[in-house]
């Protein structure tokens, strides 16, 4: 008789293999409080949302009505990796009009968002282990990014004596020049900007010492500081030669979900970031690109120009309303549409102070710990790219709530 089979025992299933190191950056607070404000609104509640930098009211209608006639009659295939070329052209004479800058269209490359630009300038510019300075508080995914791809950030901490930018000094106070500095003006969080002196020094440092410049202006357009309300508009592009121009549709033109943005290169970057992008993403999206050249047609700066308006509209409201809410420190609201406050008089960190504003007024607002690891427990960001109406019945539901946890007005306040 033939022995009966072995018992078969049960083969534990192997450990999960892990995530990349590199992938474990922090996740974004402000989608933990928009996740929050939409599970509130889903319950029937009101909820007044400051706490997203998107343009209220989105794209220009004459770009929303060439992208539904492209839908009906285009072929929307691929484009060239570097972007369609005649929006390409388009962009150029942007930089000609805004700046009187004369660019080659070769230049610019169309990327998908500014997101997908800051992924290709860096991988172009920077080698696995390369230094990068940049300004804390600031945009999170700039560190965030850069980590990912294996380089090392080097933290600015830039508080109320430098307008929150920056400065040569602290570049010279480093042990070495670092291969890349990053600036962004108007900035997030704060909405201060690099006056020509200051972009000039910094241009002119990075220069001297072989440091790749790489300027954020998404924001352009959006500034209200001047004698005539409107601050003209600085581009790297026209200071220093071997700098990266980083810009998009989304704030202007108000088209954040598009998902389109471009980038100005030095001609040395010109290739690789071609190479890259027909790799990473064969090319940006069709649809946006095509329906994107009406936003340089004059209705579009109309419309962006009248949504700035607006914008404008609330701020004023918004610093008025400074002494009534007591938030005596405040970075200077120069461009872009955000308030970077300090809120610690509450005896709250700005983690638990979002999150009782929400729960307790409705009313969703940014902590600063998204901006700034060190001291944004402090802090809060406030968006104002809404309706004047809709920010004043929010600062009527933070004053009262306020007032309900102890805050006091502050008739020293000044913007």
């Amino acid at each position: 008789m033939a022995p009966p089979p072995p018992t078969s025992q049960p083969v534990p299933p192997p450990d999960p293999l892990p995530a990349s190191r590199r992938s474990r950056v922090p996740p974004f607070a402000v989608m933990q409080i928009v996740a929050a404000a939409n599970e509130r609104r889903a319950a029937g509640a009101d909820v007044l949302s400051l706490c997203v930098g998107e343009p209220a009211g989105g794209a220009p209608a004459v770009v929303r009505r060439r992208a539904a006639e492209l839908v009906e009659h285009a072929d929307l295939g691929y484009t060239e990796a570097a972007g369609l070329p005649a929006l390409r052209h388009a962009i150029a004479g942007h930089y000609a009009r805004w700046y009187g800058l004369d660019l080659d269209p070769r230049w610019v490359v169309v990327t998908t968002g500014s997101s997908g630009a800051f992924v290709l300038a860096f991988l172009a510019a920077f080698e696995h282990g390369d230094r990068v300075a940049l300004a804390r508080p600031g945009y999170p995914a700039y560190a965030n990014i850069l980590r990912a791809l294996g380089c090392e950030v080097v933290d600015l901490p830039c508080g109320a004596a430098q307008r929150y930018q920056p400065t040569t000094a602290q570049l010279d106070a480093l042990d070495r020049p670092p291969a890349g500095l990053l600036v962004a003006s108007p900035a997030n969080p704060t909405g201060t900007m690099l006056d020509a002196a200051a972009l000039d020094a910094l241009a002119a440092w990075s220069a001297a010492h072989g440091t790749r410049l790489i300027s954020d202006e998404i924001y352009h357009g959006l500034t209200y500081a001047g004698p005539d309300g409107r601050r003209p508009p600085l581009t790297t592009a026209a200071r220093h030669p071997d700098a990266v121009v980083v810009s998009s549709f989304s704030k202007y033109w108000a088209m954040t979900g598009w998902r389109l943005g471009w980038l100005v290169l030095p001609d040395a970057l010109v290739d690789a970031v071609d190479a890259l992008a027909g790799n990473i993403a064969l090319s940006p999206p069709a649809l946006p690109q095509h329906a994107a050249l009406a936003a340089f047609s004059e209705e579009a700066y109309a419309a962006a120009e009248a949504a700035v308006a607006r914008y404008a509209d609330a701020r004023a409201l918004l610093l008025d309303r400074l002494p009534a809410l007591g938030w005596s420190h405040v970075a200077p609201a120069d461009g872009a549409f955000y308030l970077y406050a300090d809120v610690s008089a509450s005896g709250l960190d700005s983690v638990t102070w979002c999150a009782r504003l929400l729960d307790e007024a409705g009313v969703a607002l940014t902590p600063g710990t998204d901006f700034d690891p060190a001291d944004g427990h402090r802090w809060v960001r406030l968006s104002f790219a809404v309706a004047p109406e809709v920010l004043s019945a929010a600062l009527d539901r933070i004053e009262a709530w306020q007032a309900t946890i102890g805050v006091a007005p502050d008739t020293g306040t000044t913007p």
